[in-house]
């Protein structure tokens, strides 16, 4: 009987010490994650995701996506800031914002500015294409290549959705960003 009891013990013991190692894993695996997928700037992007109607989640996968969380990253072809926004497609954004503001191309180094205009570009694009996946096209290609897309059949084949994207690195875009939001939404519940 002693020698069944230790075994139980032991056995006892043992699953003791590999769930408590379970979650030992499991807390420094989430700390992991949230530093390599942090929440950066969330003082500006709670409230202009709220105020646009752009899931936080988004925001943030596109901000990690476009610049690494790097306010000064400037593109080749001189998309600046957070959420590498182009002056055309600033001035674009500007343009149908209902109330006028003082922030210039300029600006858009600042967070505060680059976020505001680039969650609100996320909303124009999500009203205009009719889903986030489009939306990500348009935000990587342009707006001209993803109207281009819906309306070829060997891209889109009902019109609404674009099915096949035909460049490559806006494809990979698109899945990474998707990603990416899957990631966010599971480590902060968003």
């Amino acid at each position: 009987m002693r020698g069944k009891t230790k075994s139980l013990l032991a056995v006892g013991l043992t699953l003791l010490i590999l769930v408590g190692g379970a979650f030992a894993y499991a807390g420094v695996h989430k700390v992991y994650y949230r530093s390599a997928y942090p929440r950066t700037y969330r003082e500006y992007v709670q409230p202009y995701a709220a105020a646009y109607g752009v899931d936080e989640a988004l925001v943030y996968a596109v901000m990690r996506t476009e610049s690494s969380f790097n306010p000064g990253a400037e593109s080749h072809i001189g998309a600046r800031g957070l959420m590498q926004i182009t002056e055309d497609t600033f001035e674009w954004a500007q343009s149908r914002m209902e109330i006028a503001d003082d922030v210039r191309y300029e600006d858009l180094y600042t967070p505060e500015a680059n976020i505001k205009y680039g969650i609100f570009l996320l909303k124009l694009l999500t009203e205009e294409f009719g889903s986030t996946e489009n939306a990500l096209c348009a935000y990587h290609a342009g707006w001209g290549n993803a109207k281009k897309w819906l309306a070829a059949p060997e891209y889109s084949s009902d019109g609404v959705q674009i099915d096949n994207i035909p460049f490559g690195d806006t494809g990979r875009y698109v899945k990474k960003v998707g990603e990416t939001v899957k990631i966010y939404k599971s480590l902060y519940d968003l």
